[in-house]
């Protein structure tokens, strides 16, 4: 199935990896360790891990290319025609969780599908998106996220930045908890609606523009003064974070389907995390002040920015 559009999206999606890889490894002082895996069932690619580094406990940039001979279910949940297909799949995935209790959390993810019946009927589309969950959140660091969203959205429409905020908020939600997994970003699904290239450009220019979101929130609170208090809020924090990764994740669940490798597909999942019984943050308290920050938000006009 291999052809030009996989050759190129490939090539790209590699050189986004190597690029975070560097910039990562120049903000921690520490390595990634590079580990090559291949399925029998078709594909492979590299996971690239940092544990336990100077400024991230745990950071993971990974790359896959599988194929396959049946689309798995999650693959086409909102195309049931597709069901049955042969499939190309390529993404790269990345988390990042910090030591410091003030550094948010972040996550992206870029990829893309194509399936046929046979060489004549070839479906193909991109998803993904960027999205980001502090345990102690800034306004000005929820304003800078959305606005390098909404920046990079803008040439492809007045109408995306909007929708695909709200497709990102609806997404990374926990129904049992009535919370948003943290403040968004952007995420999409079933991205053909434009020709190949343009659409392929999209996803370079959200990919291209992820450090420029993320760093500078991390610049600003990488040495901010933290205690047992605040590291404990982080791990309960963080089993939220598992909670949704493990029940409700599509790309868990497709990793999981189509037999991918395990450690790959579980290193969204943090080092270390808390689960204390019905927890509740004291009334008024740095914690409590992220209640209001767990539901989807008109960032940019609540924020400054209209």
């Amino acid at each position: 199935m291999t052809n030009s559009f996989t050759s190129d999206v490939r090539n790209w999606l590699l050189t986004l990896q190597d690029e975070i890889t560097s910039a990562i490894e120049q903000i921690d002082g520490s390595r990634f360790i590079r580990d090559q895996w291949r399925r029998k069932e078709g594909g492979g690619g590299e996971s690239r891990v940092l544990e336990n580094g100077n400024v991230f406990e745990k950071a993971g940039i990974n790359y896959s290319h599988v194929t396959g001979n049946n689309l798995p279910p999650t693959a086409f949940a909102r195309r049931p025609e597709l069901a049955g297909r042969q499939y190309e799949a390529m993404g790269v995935s990345l988390v990042f969780h910090p030591i410091n209790p003030f550094v948010p959390t972040t996550h992206m993810n870029l990829r893309y599908f194509q399936a046929s019946a046979n060489k004549s009927d070839l479906a193909w589309w991109f998803g993904g998106g960027f999205d980001l969950t502090p345990c102690y959140p800034f306004d000005e660091d929820v304003l800078h996220w959305h606005r390098i969203a909404s920046d990079t959205c803008q040439p492809y429409g007045e109408d995306v930045y909007a929708r695909f905020k709200k497709w990102c908020d609806d997404y990374f939600y926990l129904p049992h908890r009535q919370e948003t997994r943290g403040v968004g970003g952007l995420f999409f699904d079933d991205l053909n609606q434009w020709e190949f290239e343009r659409c392929f450009q999209f996803c370079r220019d959200i990919g291209n523009s992820f450090l420029a979101a993320y760093r500078p929130i991390l610049e600003r609170r990488r040495n901010e003064s933290w205690g047992e208090r605040e590291k404990n809020f982080q791990l309960t924090r963080r089993g939220r974070y598992v909670e949704f990764n493990l029940v409700y994740d599509r790309g868990t669940l497709f990793g999981l389907q189509t037999s991918g490798r395990t450690e790959s597909i579980l290193m969204s999942l943090p080092p270390t995390a808390n689960w204390p019984y019905d927890w509740q943050p004291e009334r008024d308290s740095s914690e409590a002040v992220l209640e209001d920050y767990l539901k989807p938000r008109d960032w940019l006009t609540e924020l400054g920015q209209s």
